[in-house]
């Protein structure tokens, strides 16, 4: 049903600003607004994408909990679909979710409305497998092998790897 009055209200609320805005300042000025928002935009993407990149790469690197700084990539990849679609209300969205505190603060109302039942990083429990797998420096490997040196007798002359050239 929000996905229902999302596609519904915001084409009218757009058409609306549209109207508004063309009868104030004129047509060309506000494409040239529509069109240079879209410019700034993609800019501004960039540059926080780049950031919010830095960030996930060095949770991994440190092992921290990715799920904020994911959660920051996916809100700019929202803003920046929002920044492309023509429009001052989506543009107002996409500038305001391109600001971090805007975000952190989304990120703690979802965060406190969604429950993680489990999380876990390191070897995959697959199926059949009741508890995960624990290898530590110096555990023993079980294997089996046969030798397969040929028998050693001296050889003058090439290895028998070349042909001998005779």
């Amino acid at each position: 049903m929000y996905l229902f009055m999302a596609f519904l209200l915001v084409p009218l609320i757009e058409i609306g600003l549209f109207i508004q805005v063309g009868g104030l300042i004129g047509l060309w000025p506000t494409l040239a607004i529509v069109v240079l928002t879209a410019i700034l935009g993609t800019s501004l993407v960039r540059s926080q994408g780049r950031v919010a990149m830095g960030e996930l790469r060095s949770s991994f690197a440190e092992l921290n909990d990715p799920t904020e700084p994911l959660a920051h990539g996916a809100m700019i990849l929202v803003s920046g679909v929002l920044l492309l679609t023509p429009g001052f209300f989506t543009d107002a969205l996409g500038f305001a979710l391109l600001m971090p505190p805007v975000r952190r603060a989304v990120y703690r109302h979802v965060r406190a409305r969604v429950q993680v039942h489990q999380f876990q990083m390191g070897p995959d429990m697959g199926p059949g497998r009741a508890q995960p797998r624990h290898t530590a420096p110096g555990d023993v490997i079980d294997g089996e092998y046969q030798d397969v040196t040929p028998n050693a007798r001296p050889r003058s002359g090439p290895s028998g790897w070349v042909e001998d050239g005779k």
